[in-house]
């Protein structure tokens, strides 16, 4: 008799781990192991169980099944995991710390701009039950539901560890480190309680959640469900990798489950001694947390005071448009509900300044769950091969309205996962006053990206396409193979609105590095400032 699948918190199939199985008043009934898809066969009588799981490497636990509905049971590894709650807050809000650990740890929180600055340590943590700093995980679809941490055997309010959000807004990080020498961080997103400066910068957190593929779902892996058993072999069970990610991405929207923020960033973390300098090592961290460091610390650097905001909190209104001059987006921000777009256009129509200085941004709409705790993407792509679909440009043209609208361009694959300097197109136009650059130039040579290195236009890159309003001016072209480079450009409203619009995941890896890309950010900064028209 099939009693369930064991699988661990990425939803892979766990072998030969141990069980005990009892009777609900805890009477001896067999003792079995799981098998290589990670199913527990018992010879049993219909009714409720109890078992009891070890394995090597992972937690203990204890769980009830039914005969006849197969469990679906979840264990944690030994690995460090963490994560403030919620990841964004106001200063003066209180957050909770939540953390796995397999022993005790020190706790400590940072600041993250042009410098690796400590704010405070919050202490060691441990307990008087051995290993009691573990998390049990709940059974159920931990990407969907949450994590649940802090709920199993938290019961005094002495076992949590309250944080009060810092005055000063910005990206902050919580480090933490073992005795035995492992580590770990993860960010968390601070608003001001009152805008401070006429600048404010938006965390692409509703993106770092799609990549977020704890729980065995994210985005682009199990997106329209968890699958009925464990995943074996990635390659061989996941249809990103079976039927290809473009097809997998055909499901009725209201067809995808929820993703849950209440669950560890996997993706997010940055090294104890890592600096804002560093390269942007592995696959995901130029379009995450640690990408965005990057900017805030390109824009401490020059002298940008600024504001920083999670999605959410320009989805409610928490960021109040209307008291800023200027709002920054960062490297990828893929991921916006209507509201946010509704908010930023009308603002912009209102004489509001937008720099976009990423690529790939607005493609594909989410819905926010009531608490704000967890969205569900709307992930189907249009069907090219419907004529009435066919010049829909994105996910979120085909849920909503053409982004390109507001940014004046929006991602196409040519030139995807290559990188490249742009070249000048309008040596003439104000964005390259004092630059000493003219046309057929290259600029953006240098980047801190590992995965797509090569420039400044790279990985995903926008491009003008007809949904564009008629005021583009495009200034500079990337020069990425089959003319797939970004379409750099600035747009400019009766209103006095303005937009500037790179089009490139890798603009932001390359600010650092590049003086010409300095130059052309900051003129248009400054214009967008001082220019009261």
């Amino acid at each position: 008799m099939l009693l369930g699948h064991v699988s661990n918190e990425l939803y892979q199939a766990l072998a030969d781990v141990a069980v005990e199985i009892t009777d609900e008043d805890g009477t001896f009934r067999t003792i079995t192991r799981s098998t290589a898809s990670g199913a527990v066969h018992a010879d049993l009588e219909p009714g409720g169980y109890r078992l009891v799981l070890a394995r090597d490497g992972y937690g203990p636990k204890r769980c009830r099944v039914i005969t006849g509905r197969p469990a679906m049971i979840r264990m944690l590894s030994d690995s460090l995991y963490g994560y403030v709650w919620p990841k964004w807050s106001a200063a003066g809000d209180t957050a909770e710390l939540r953390v796995h650990s397999p022993e005790p740890y020190r706790a400590t929180l940072w600041r993250y701009g042009l410098r690796r600055e400590p704010v405070e340590l919050l202490g060691w943590f441990d307990e008087h039950g051995p290993q009691a700093m573990r998390q049990v995980l709940p059974d159920h679809d931990l990407a969907r539901d949450g994590a649940g941490f802090n709920q199993t055997g938290f019961t005094s309010p002495g076992h949590v560890r309250r944080l009060t959000a810092p005055d000063r807004s910005g990206l902050y990080y919580v480090r933490i480190e073992t005795p035995s020498g492992r580590q770990t961080s993860f960010p968390w997103v601070v608003a001001p309680a009152a805008p401070s400066t006429p600048v404010a910068v938006l965390a692409g957190t509703n993106n770092w959640n799609a990549y977020n593929r704890f729980g065995g779902r994210s985005n682009y892996i199990n997106e329209a469900g968890l699958p009925p058993t464990p995943v074996v072999s990635a390659r061989q069970d996941l249809p990103r990798y079976v039927i290809g990610n473009s097809v997998s991405q055909t499901a009725p929207n209201d067809a995808y489950p929820p993703l849950s923020f209440d669950r560890p960033d996997l993706e997010c973390a940055v090294g104890p001694d890592e600096e804002v300098t560093d390269p942007l090592a592995g696959r995901l961290s130029g379009t995450l947390a640690p990408g965005f460091w990057r900017l805030l610390g390109w824009l401490e650097r020059e002298g940008w005071a600024h504001d920083v905001y999670a999605d959410h909190q320009l989805h409610t209104g928490v960021l109040d448009l209307d008291r800023y001059r200027v709002l920054i987006l960062e490297c990828h921000p893929e991921y916006w509900s209507r509201e946010m777009y509704d908010r930023v256009r009308s603002w912009v129509e209102r004489g509001g300044r937008l720099a976009y200085l990423g690529g790939n941004g607005i493609d594909c709409e989410i819905v926010y769950d009531e608490a704000g705790s967890a969205a569900t993407y709307l992930t189907r792509q249009p069907d090219r091969t419907d004529p009435a679909q066919a010049s829909l440009e994105s996910r979120f043209h085909h849920s909503y309205r053409p982004q390109a609208e507001l940014l004046g361009s929006t991602f196409t694959h040519t030139g995807e996962g290559t990188g490249a300097p742009y070249r000048v197109i309008d040596a003439d136009h104000w964005a390259f006053a004092g630059s000493g650059l003219r046309r057929g130039d290259l600029f953006g040579l240098a980047s801190l990206s590992e995965r797509v290195p090569g420039g400044a236009s790279g990985h995903e890159t926008d491009k003008i396409t007809p949904s564009a309003p008629a005021d583009v001016e495009l200034i500079a072209k990337g020069t990425n193979p089959d003319d797939g480079g970004a379409e750099l450009l600035l747009r400019r409203l009766p209103s006095g609105g303005q937009v500037f619009s790179v089009g490139s995941m890798t603009y932001i890896p390359s600010l650092l590095l590049d003086d010409q890309l300095t130059r052309l950010t900051n003129t248009v900064l400054g214009r967008f400032l001082e220019d009261e028209s």
